[in-house]
């Protein structure tokens, strides 16, 4: 019965024309406006690394000074010192251990066709790749020897490796960055997380593009590299590097890999304890709580999708519901033509229920074509929106779970739609319409 039913639905499209563009269209507008911005905040809140994102740790500590300080303040910044970072590298917590900081250097090629040319990476260590799982198209990561000499090794990725060195392997190449020759190691394969959450302060941002190179955290810092970003300074600094390695600026990412998200508590634990031993020392003078956060918990607090994201959502499913007011009132006036075929099916028997079906299952058929179309409009539509920046074009693009989503919504307000007007043409008394005619 379902299958005739459908098939009265498809042939139904064909009467009035001009009526069902119009409920189609609307509906397609009212599906592609919503779908489009929640198919953006869907890829900005998503969890860009699910299998073990709760068992990440960001850890901040508050290093700032105390004047104007009051309990509940805000922390001084979502970074850590290099003497912290330091620490909690040699603490031994967890499963893997890194700290991250941003590098732009100018890199002079080998090749004679290209001039020197600014490149923008990051310093890490070892553990950095393992931990984000990071995909490697040539050789591998450096390890804890290199981290520890601070050796001039480096890891390129995919679009830096072919503009210095084409299509070939550039394993055991140099590369001279920061008037220094670093041998290749390895070529990551389009390693881009969204959002790009282990280092979202001081970067290209969540949504920004790839790093185009990684370099060990001790060599970065033994070839005194002067961090590129976000730099939060409290307190009195001494002049040169040295002073900035020494101080309480805070520019430095960290992240912890537990073996399991039930050992937060221990890390918890240690962090606190870290934190007394240091105010021992006369440093954490805010006496401020100590915080972890898992990966969904970090991009929450730094408002990865923003109150605008989902302001934008809000308005365009209202603006969707506007589509379903004029789309019942278009209903109304298609099903209201044909009374007199329900007043004639009533007559032979056809009852209440069985009408009802009938022209739900219509409205569900200008919902299919409806989210045809809307798919179309929103696939243009987010096309439209990536092309305004390249951090909206990392963004703006569909899944295959807003795909369903666009059929499902469709069907969905086509039929919630339906419910009055189906509802209306099941009132026809059979008496009155045979009468009529």
């Amino acid at each position: 019965m379902f299958q005739y039913y459908f098939l009265l639905g498809l042939r139904s499209l064909r009467r009035n024309p001009a009526l069902t563009a119009l409920m189609v269209l609307t509906l397609a507008v009212g599906v592609a406006a919503s779908v489009s911005t929640l198919t953006i905040l869907h890829i900005m809140s998503g969890n860009p690394i699910p299998h073990k994102s709760e068992r990440l740790f960001s850890p901040l500590i508050d290093n700032g000074q105390p004047e104007g300080y009051a309990p509940g303040d805000p922390p001084q910044d979502d970074q850590l010192s290099f003497h912290d970072a330091s620490n909690l590298l040699a603490s031994k917590m967890g499963e893997r251990r890194t700290a991250i900081f941003g590098v732009s250097k100018p890199i002079v090629p080998q090749r004679t066709d290209l001039n020197p040319f600014g490149a923008s990476g990051i310093a890490a260590t070892a553990d950095f790749f393992s931990m984000f799982d990071a995909p490697f198209q040539y050789g591998q990561g450096w390890g804890e020897a290199e981290d520890k000499a601070g050796a001039d090794v480096i890891v390129l990725n995919r679009g830096l490796s072919e503009k210095l060195f084409g299509s070939a392997n550039p394993v055991g190449q140099k590369v001279n960055l920061m008037n220094q020759d670093f041998v290749v190691v390895g070529v990551l394969d389009h390693f881009l997380p969204v959002p790009r959450y282990y280092r979202i302060i001081g970067g290209p941002g969540a949504f920004g593009g790839e790093d185009e190179f990684v370099i060990p955290f001790q060599s970065a810092i033994r070839h005194q590299a002067r961090p590129s970003g976000s730099l939060s300074c409290s307190g009195r600094v001494q002049p040169g590097y040295q002073g900035l390695l020494d101080s309480e600026c805070t520019w430095i990412a960290f992240w912890f890999e537990m073996k399991s998200a039930g050992a937060r508590a221990e890390l918890q634990n240690w962090l606190d304890a870290y934190a007394d031993s240091q105010r021992k020392l006369g440093r954490m003078k805010r006496a401020a709580p100590n915080q972890l956060f898992d990966v969904m918990q970090w991009m929450e607090h730094l408002k990865v999708a923003g109150n605008d994201s989902r302001l934008a959502a809000l308005l365009a499913f209202g603006f969707l519901l506007l589509c379903l007011v004029n789309a019942i009132g278009l209903m109304l006036a298609k099903f209201s033509v044909r009374a007199p075929e329900v007043g004639v099916r009533r007559a032979l028997g056809a009852a209440r229920a069985d009408i009802f079906r009938q022209f739900l299952v219509e409205t569900a058929v200008v919902g299919l074509a409806g989210g045809l179309l809307g798919l179309a409009l929103a696939f243009g539509a987010l096309a439209l929106i990536g092309q305004a920046s390249r951090e909206l074009a990392v963004v703006a693009r569909m899944d295959w779970q807003m795909l369903i989503l666009t059929f499902v919504m469709a069907i969905a307000a086509a039929m919630l739609a339906g419910l009055l007007p189906t509802w209306r043409a099941c009132q026809v008394t059979p008496a009155l319409q045979l009468k009529s005619q």
